[in-house]
């Protein structure tokens, strides 16, 4: 396919919110380009709208009235002379209708075609394109089942365990595991509810659940004269509910020959869909080292970081280029991989509590720094966080030449952020990233099931604890304390309030 005429922008509006809303106004800066947020009323003092050079109101603090309405978002970007929209990921990064909406009002959608979304958003589909391309499938059923008696028979011929996924999921959301026949039919009914609530699709399909797989996704980024380019995988095994906890670069148990063919296979997926800009496919490996298509995500991962902390590219940079029809702004054959980075999602949630969502105002905050270290956040000290959304809060990201140093660095960076106020997994992960099977890089899907109880958390509790009284005692102080002297009179200093010698 030809690539198309370069069409430049300057002003781009970000259609999304927190830390991946300020990590695309930084780059857009580093562009001199105008940055536009949106935000909803419970977002009005959130650190994108601080950001950013203009800001628009788009609705209520409900996403759906929002952050997710197509016509709001629209009307922004047409009042604020906007010419490209960058979507981020969630909310309608992945959703096709969206980006033709876009291309309809004449702006620039920072992401693939919309075609090439809505096929690699069906996973049915997106396992079908896969199959021609000679990807390795997962057994499943051929297509949807339609009731509990169909997946009961396609079951039997797959083999229990079964995975039950929904079509149009992703996220984590709609999938369920099935280990034999007698709890087939609530597991059908409640993962196509899902499926219907999250999606608005409520096809489900089967298939084969691997009990020990490790989670490898492949970073492809397509130019716009359609070449792809393999930038490298990510171990993403460390996982609660399907939703990714730790990720890392290069992962630490793939082969080089298994390497080469995820990434050959990625590519030859992205090709087959007409891909155009960054997009991740994934892939489980088996304990034989097996690989399998998993699906595609036709966005910018949160993960992505660790990406460009061995490649030293910037992947949203990369993204407006496509975007507007350009080359790539670095040299394929120079994009070598160098060391080792590793990624935790630091979130507003109590791993005692199951990991329930937390929410809370931030009374204390200092981020890490020193070499090899990134933090990407979306919050300030004074924010309230809200209740409406996702709750992640931030990244923290190190690098290293090996990966023994890049977790030392890591461990390092958890150790020196202080974040009070509200509850959050840091402590979780100061427990994460220094246990031995984390260390030796033996884990897999299953690690946090089998590894991780609320208890062994217990004494991190207390320390918080007392941090926080800590502070808080430190902060009345402040306010009860004179200020410094202002002047001498008489052989005395004259403090705010008290009088006498110094």
């Amino acid at each position: 396919m030809p690539p198309s005429e370069p069409r430049p922008f300057r002003r781009v509006l970000v259609a999304n919110r927190g830390e991946i809303a300020v990590r695309v106004i930084r780059t857009l800066r580093d562009l001199g380009m105008t940055s536009i947020a949106v935000y909803s009323e419970a977002d009005r003092a959130a650190l994108h709208v601080l950001l950013a050079d203009e800001a628009y109101p788009v609705g209520p603090a409900a996403a759906s009235q929002s952050y997710l309405d197509v016509e709001r978002l629209l009307e922004a970007a047409r009042r604020s002379r906007a010419e490209a929209v960058h979507p981020g990921y969630g909310f309608l990064s992945e959703n096709a209708d969206f980006a033709a909406a876009c291309e309809s009002a004449g702006l620039v959608f920072i992401g693939p075609p919309a075609a090439s979304i809505r096929l690699m958003g069906n996973k049915l589909a997106a396992r079908e394109l896969a199959r021609k391309v000679g990807a390795p499938l997962v057994p499943g059923s051929p297509g949807p089942v339609d009731s509990p008696e169909q997946a009961r028979a396609e079951a039997e011929h797959i083999g229990f365990p079964i995975l039950l996924k929904a079509a149009a999921g992703g996220g984590g959301k709609g999938m369920r595991v099935v280990r034999d026949a007698a709890g087939l039919t609530a597991a059908f009914e409640l993962v196509r509810g899902e499926a219907k609530t999250a999606f608005g699709d409520e096809q489900v399909y089967l298939e084969r659940y691997l009990e020990h797989p490790r989670h490898i996704e492949a970073q492809v980024l397509a130019d716009a004269s359609g070449h792809v380019l393999f930038l490298g995988e990510r171990e993403c095994s460390v996982q609660r509910r399907h939703q990714k906890v730790l990720e890392e670069t290069p992962s630490p148990a793939l082969p080089p020959n298994v390497r080469a063919q995820i990434g050959d296979a990625a590519c030859a997926v992205a090709q087959a869909a007409g891909y155009r800009n960054a997009g991740t496919v994934e892939f489980i490996v088996d304990e034989k080292d097996r690989f399998y298509f998993l699906e595609m995500n036709t966005r910018l991962q949160v993960e992505h970081p660790v990406t460009e902390m061995v490649t030293g590219l910037d992947l949203v940079a990369e993204q407006i280029r496509i975007a507007q029809g350009e080359p790539l702004g670095f040299d394929p054959a120079e994009a070598t991989p160098r060391g080792a980075s590793v990624e935790v999602r630091v979130y507003a949630e109590d791993p005692r509590r199951g990991f329930l969502p937390a929410t809370g105002t931030v009374a204390r905050l200092r981020w890490p720094l020193g070499p090899g270290v990134r933090v990407d956040s979306g919050i300030y000290r004074g924010y309230t966080v809200p209740v409406h959304y996702d709750p992640i809060l931030a990244k923290i990201v190190s690098w290293g030449r090996d990966r023994a140093q890049a977790l030392a660095r890591l461990g390092r960076a958890l150790d020196e952020t202080v974040l009070h106020g509200v509850t959050t997994n840091v402590g979780f992960h100061r427990w994460l990233v220094r246990h031995p099977v984390i260390a030796a890089g033996r884990y897999d899907t299953r690690f946090l099931e089998e590894q991780f109880r609320p208890e062994m958390l217990e004494g991190d509790a207390e320390a918080e604890r007392v941090a926080l009284i800590a502070a808080s005692l430190h902060e009345w102080q402040k306010s009860r304390s004179v200020s410094l002297p202002r002047r001498r009179e008489g052989g005395a200093w004259k403090w705010a309030g008290v009088e006498g010698g110094r």
